[in-house]
């Protein structure tokens, strides 16, 4: 029986890059999404789904806080050190509870976004930048 490609690489804890970038591309796309994804006209402030479900109360800033730890696993399945994952998880938890501040939390949501932050973590990690990502694949 062939086992199929790669599978050695991830039994071992080792995830060949290319599969590594796509990983990474899809990371920056939920973090856009999440504190980037829409500018305001005239200035230079940009906010995402993390600020607009932060308009829900509880509710919205959990459902922020879910897709944060969703990243961090990632980070975790990437190989990301324990230090590096307690610093992520800490920008989840500080603006999960800013967050949930009635009105002055919706604020802090255009200013603090947690999850491109721990997106430069990972990044950072990997000696990457985010316009490496861009880059076509070599």
């Amino acid at each position: 029986m062939v086992a199929a490609a790669g599978t050695f690489e991830r039994a071992a804890g080792i995830i060949p890059p290319a599969e590594r970038l796509l990983r990474l591309r899809r990371l920056a796309k939920v973090a856009r999404l999440m504190d980037t994804a829409i500018g305001i006209p005239g200035t230079r402030l940009r906010f995402g789904a993390d600020s607009v479900l932060g308009l829900v109360p509880i509710v919205g800033d959990a459902a922020g806080a879910l897709v944060g730890l969703a990243i961090v696993n990632e980070a975790r399945r990437l190989g990301l050190p324990r230090h590096k994952i307690v610093k992520m998880i800490s920008n989840i938890g500080v603006d999960a509870a800013c967050g949930s501040v009635p009105l002055l939390g919706d604020v802090f949501d255009l200013f603090f976004k947690s999850h491109r932050r721990n997106l430069a973590i990972i990044l950072d990690h990997f000696g990457m930048t985010e316009r490496d990502l861009h880059q076509p694949q070599r």
